[in-house]
């Protein structure tokens, strides 16, 4: 299935990439036959400067790449040859981080307790992440702009988990760490094994019978209104929970390991963390739902019977000037 998938990727990729160059070369040849017009050496000039530009543009992103740092591979085996090399590695970058000033990182005890330390924390961006999700996507009840702002959100999360982990990770770590977590989140994953569901409906069965109980009696609509949205803030929540998991793990870890145990690990803790980020945030919706609610029947009152009013003074101006006729 993956493989089907990456050759999917590479044929649209390579049919957008033949696109991208014959529009340039097009492009290109117009403005090189204006420029014949005016003078003969001045279209020369500038196809060879436009030529040299193109060249820049592509070959120097390209060398400046290659030319970064490698990134952090954890070894599959702790008694692989290099995973001593791997640790003094990562003590060394440990060591620049503020966040664990005073803490030993001579042993692998000392840098599996750092890692655990930073793990707290980066669990605290998380949550805050998660918790932005779920009342934004609650309250705001759009598709297209919850599907935007979620991708934004777990986006700027890896980054700041990356950077809870080290102070200045380069740019290969980080395409590789979104590369990882995409790859993890998506690609290597079964839709079967999220369970949504499965995992929010508890959540929001035991929310609701704590907060619709103070909501209006007998207005069905307000209720429904509630449920959804906690439903689609709670399945956001879990999803950003689940991802900043994923890049919690591949930040942490000492040894690498398979993505279907990282994904699996991941829901589990999304799971567990997403109950706390509902059971705290759900009252504030409610209650938001329940005012609007209650003010709706007022400002309609309201328009009623300024309708009415408009009417009624329209019709006497209509019967006052009959009369004068």
């Amino acid at each position: 299935m993956r493989a089907t998938f990456r050759h999917i990727l590479f044929l649209i990729s390579l049919f957008l990439l033949i696109l991208l160059v014959l529009f340039i070369i097009n492009q290109t040849v117009q403005v090189v036959s204006l420029a014949r017009h005016l003078n003969p050496w001045f279209a020369q000039a500038l196809l060879w400067t436009l030529v040299t530009v193109y060249a820049v543009l592509i070959f120097l992103p390209v060398y400046l790449f290659i030319r970064l740092p490698r990134a952090l591979r954890p070894p599959e085996d702790a008694q692989a040859p290099d995973f001593e090399r791997y640790l003094q590695r990562v003590s060394k970058r440990l060591r620049n981080n503020p966040r664990l000033a005073g803490i030993p990182l001579d042993s692998r005890e000392d840098i599996e307790q750092a890692l655990k330390e930073l793990a707290s924390g980066a669990d605290e961006l998380i949550k805050k992440n998660a918790t932005t999700v779920f009342i934004t996507t609650a309250i705001s009840q759009s598709g297209r702009l919850d599907a935007f702002t979620v991708l934004i959100a777990q986006f700027r999360m890896v980054w700041q988990v990356a950077h809870h982990y080290s102070q200045r990770p380069s740019l290969r770590e980080m395409a590789q760490l979104y590369a990882n977590v995409a790859a993890t989140t998506f690609i290597a994953g079964e839709l079967n094994d999220l369970d949504i569901d499965r995992q929010v409906e508890p959540i929001i069965a035991s929310v609701l019978g704590s907060t619709l109980t103070s909501a209006i009696p007998g207005v069905n609509t307000v209720a429904v209104i509630i449920t959804n949205s906690l439903l689609t803030g709670s399945a956001n929540a879990y999803l950003t929970l689940r991802v900043g998991a994923i890049a919690k793990q591949y930040c942490g870890s000492l040894l690498k390991r398979e993505r279907r145990l990282i994904r699996r690990s991941a829901g589990l803790e999304a799971a567990r963390m997403v109950s706390a980020i509902v059971m705290s945030s759900a009252g504030n919706i409610t209650k938001s739902i329940v005012n609007a609610a209650m003010k709706s029947p007022a400002r309609l009152s309201r328009s009623v019977i300024r309708s009415t009013w408009d009417k009624l003074s329209a019709k006497n101006r209509a019967d006052s000037d009959s009369r004068k006729r």
